[in-house]
């Protein structure tokens, strides 16, 4: 009963939708002085890109991109860098960050002193994740438009991707922090993203993988938003590109579901 509970309160009514907006609007305020903190997060794909895309690329010269036609090498690694910039600042806001309040700063104790429900509390972190991992998206995206990496009118649903990826990231990353017992427990965290970044066809294609190995990476769910991305950015687009955008939306549904169940239990104890 508990569980249909905290589902019911994390449903995104109105009166939820627009308590939730306040929880962003705080943490707006609370990055007021700290700005520079989330221009950082646009340069580290930014270099990335620069010295392998461009760098590396130079010597590498073109691959097989989506539908196997040969595309630039950086316009191969550009896309799977939006995607992991997109995971890397939802990750680190729905992690670092939501450990902190919850254990520490004790903000959702007093966020819930209000009316506002643990459900609210989800949708508000998560929502301010998504903001900040599309500002990434909208910066970077910007860059590879200005340097010639966009092939397709169906790159401008790019940033709507990475956002949807945000979503998914978040969610499931906050519904983790829940249960982190202290710090040492981010090494867990780490130990999944940097393999992801590195082998989910960032720098190369997963077709270079042995059969077994190709069909995991293929199931994770960073290898669904850079496989989504790349073909937006390159106009390749077939019924693969559905599945992606269900396997995030699902994703981000049932980590925003978890979330509304643990908060519920760790703050109304």
């Amino acid at each position: 009963m508990t569980a249909f509970v905290a589902i019911g309160r994390v449903l995104p009514t109105r009166l939820g939708s627009r308590r939730a907006s306040l929880l962003i609007e705080r943490n707006l305020l609370a990055y007021r002085s700290g700005w520079m903190v989330l221009f950082s997060g646009f340069f580290e794909p930014l270099f990335y890109l620069l010295s392998v895309g461009f760098g590396i690329g130079g010597m590498v010269g073109d691959i097989p991109g989506p539908g196997g036609q040969p595309i630039p090498y950086a316009l191969f690694v550009a896309p799977a860098l939006l995607a992991s910039s997109s995971m890397n600042g939802a990750i680190t806001e729905c992690t670092f960050n939501v450990f902190f309040k919850l254990n520490y700063q004790k903000t959702y104790d007093a966020v819930l002193s209000t009316p506002m429900s643990p459900g609210d509390v989800a949708l508000g972190e998560i929502g301010w994740a998504m903001i900040r991992s599309t500002l990434y998206g909208l910066g970077f995206f910007a860059v590879i438009a200005v340097l010639g990496l966009v092939r397709s009118p169906w790159a401008l649903l790019a940033v709507p991707a990475a956002t949807l990826l945000s979503f998914a990231f978040s969610a499931v990353s906050m519904a983790l922090t829940t249960w982190l017992r202290g710090w040492q427990d981010f090494d867990l965290i780490f130990l999944l993203i940097l393999p992801m970044f590195l082998f989910s066809g960032t720098f190369y294609p997963i077709s270079a993988y042995p059969e077994a190995l190709r069909v995991f990476v293929a199931l994770t769910p960073l290898y669904q938003g850079v496989d989504l991305i790349r073909g937006l950015v390159t106009g390749v687009l077939d019924a693969g590109s559905v599945l992606h955008v269900a396997y995030l939306v699902a994703m981000g549904l049932i980590g925003l579901t978890v979330v509304a169940f643990r908060l519920d239990r760790l703050l109304r104890k």
